[in-house]
């Protein structure tokens, strides 16, 4: 019996990531960069109110100019307001601010003119003057600094700053998110919103990515009908070939549901080797166990090499795994019990194809909990038993309510696990837990 270590490590080195093709960048959103991004131009391209106020010199509102150029600050954004700055703030440099004196309209400098987001109208400020500006607005000529908008007296014709700034302050520097030569996204990164902005500030509309990867998913059996026909006696719907489907869907993958295939030898050869060709993973649902398997067994030896054998794990012990066709493209060979096919779509399968979308963490995330019920588990096999995970409200620990048979059904009913977003996952040496035990889960969903 393989360990479930050694089954996850064979199907993770054989996932293997599509050939790379080149896509909108409004499509490429969690695919994996497969070329090396550099940006020809600098951004902002020119110096930019960080905040809405008034562009100003410094030395003209009571600061200091030819200070060091301030470093880069998060907080010189959009969101800047009335609680970032009260007398016991600091000013925009890090620094203690000073005491706000009082307003003196001797002090106040005439506004000569307002500047919005995107103007394309060049201004210049003289001595002793100011000039309204919007955020992302650029700065007249000779403005050092911006004067944010409740620094001041908020005057219209005149206004009287209530702070002073300094040279640099609430300014976007020309080339301070990017500089031309800069790499704006690397190959191998996972393209998440901040990539996808850079790739957009570089000014791409499309990269070159590794695509999804195309999961093909059949169902074999004699017993089984599709949704669109009533079963007759001895026949039963093909579920696990919608759940494991929506479960490749669900890491990520570009499924095709091809449904039940023909029995007939020659036609069932033709489907799977069609399929082969146009894949990066082949998912076929009960295709292990009893002599019903034996016909699509026998192909799949034709088509590659495929080891049916038992994984010490309960449930989803008996299944498939090898490699198919002239690509030696992954196939999966699942039982028709849904409940197992899904337990071994979250072990194996999910894992295969987070990795060949380039993600660094494969597996579901896992905590420690605490366990609600008593739990037993069969010797010499890893248990995953589904489960209701929370979270004590006052010591923030996790706690798991395993679904039991008498709540849920039996284990291997699909029913329980619409209601689990979680899985407890025991190890081959747990055969009995405790109330009150700690436990492993591993979390597969936000309850609503």
């Amino acid at each position: 019996m393989r360990s479930v270590e050694d089954q996850l490590a064979a199907v993770v080195d054989a996932a293997t990531a599509p050939e790379p093709i080149r896509v909108a960048l409004t499509d490429a959103l969690g695919l994996m960069c497969a070329e090396e991004l550099t940006s020809t131009t600098q951004v902002p391209g020119f110096p930019q109110a960080a905040v809405d106020g008034f562009a100003v010199r410094a030395v003209d509102v009571g600061g200091t100019a030819g200070l060091r150029r301030p470093e880069r600050r998060d907080r010189n954004e959009n969101d800047h307001n009335e609680n970032d700055h009260n007398e016991n703030d600091q000013d925009g440099n890090g620094e203690d601010a000073p005491a706000a004196p009082q307003p003196n309209r001797e002090r106040a400098l005439p506004v000569v003119g307002e500047v919005p987001a995107g103007s394309q109208k060049p201004l210049r400020l003289q001595p002793r003057q100011a000039v309204r500006v919007a955020t992302g607005a650029p700065l007249p000529t000779l403005a050092d600094a911006v004067l944010p908008l409740e620094w001041t007296d908020r005057g219209r014709k005149r206004v009287t700053p209530q702070r002073p700034v300094r040279t640099g302050d609430f300014v976007r520097r020309p080339g301070d998110d990017i500089q031309p030569g800069d790499i704006a996204v690397r190959q191998g990164a996972v393209l998440g919103p901040a990539q996808i902005g850079l790739a957009a500030a570089a000014g791409r509309d499309k990269l070159l990515v590794y695509p999804r990867p195309r999961v093909t998913v059949m169902s074999y059996g004699l017993e089984l009908v599709d949704l669109d026909r009533r079963p007759g006696l001895g026949q039963v719907f093909d579920i696990a070939s919608y759940v494991v489907a929506a479960a490749a869907k669900e890491a990520g993958a570009d499924v095709h549901r091809v449904g039940i295939i023909n029995a007939e030898p020659r036609r069932m050869r033709e489907t799977v080797a069609g399929h082969i060709a146009k894949s990066e993973f082949v998912i076929i649902t009960g295709a292990v166990g009893g002599s019903g398997a034996a016909p699509i067994q026998e192909i799949l030896r034709e088509l590659g090499q495929i080891d049916t054998t038992r994984v010490a794990m309960h449930p989803g012990s008996v299944q498939g795994f090898g490699l198919m066709g002239e690509e030696r493209i992954p196939a999966f060979l699942l039982p028709s019990n849904p409940v197992s096919a899904l337990v071994i779509a979250e072990t194996f399968i999910r894992p295969a194809i987070r990795r060949s979308l380039g993600k660094t963490a494969v597996t579901r995330r896992t905590v420690e909990a605490r366990s609600l019920r008593e739990l037993s588990s069969i010797p010499g096999r890893r248990g995953y038993i589904r489960a209701r995970l929370m979270r004590d409200a006052d010591t923030g620990d996790y706690l798991v309510e395993p679904l039991s048979a008498l709540e849920a059904g039996p284990a291997h009913l699909l029913a329980g696990f619409a209601e689990a977003n979680a899985m407890i996952c025991l190890p081959e040496e747990a055969v009995h837990v405790r109330p009150g035990d700690i436990v492993d889960v591993e979390y597969l969903r936000q309850r609503s």
